[in-house]
């Protein structure tokens, strides 16, 4: 019988503990801001023409030395860790 109680009380242990977890999860006030990066319209209107460009040049781009510098820096601005750091250059 005490083998029971035993059982019982870790069980109601282990559920407050879980409560207590999750109600101060929930009460956490941390918001994760993404921003995206600054780009002005100059240059998004110049590097999708370098892409579409690129893209109807179909697989002679592989190639095209210029189609190859647009993918890369494509790249680089989608895989970017720091969304508010400049760009290299």
């Amino acid at each position: 019988m005490k083998r029971a109680v035993l059982i019982r009380l870790g069980t109601g242990v282990f559920v407050l503990f879980a409560l207590l977890a999750a109600l101060l999860e929930i009460s956490r006030d941390d918001e994760i801001v993404i921003r995206p990066a600054p780009v002005t319209p100059e240059q998004t209107d110049l590097r999708q023409a370098d892409l579409r460009r690129c893209q109807a040049l179909g697989a002679a781009a592989l190639e095209d030395p210029s189609c190859l510098d647009a993918w890369a820096e494509k790249r680089r601005d989608f895989l970017r860790s720091d969304p508010t750091s400049e760009r290299e250059e």
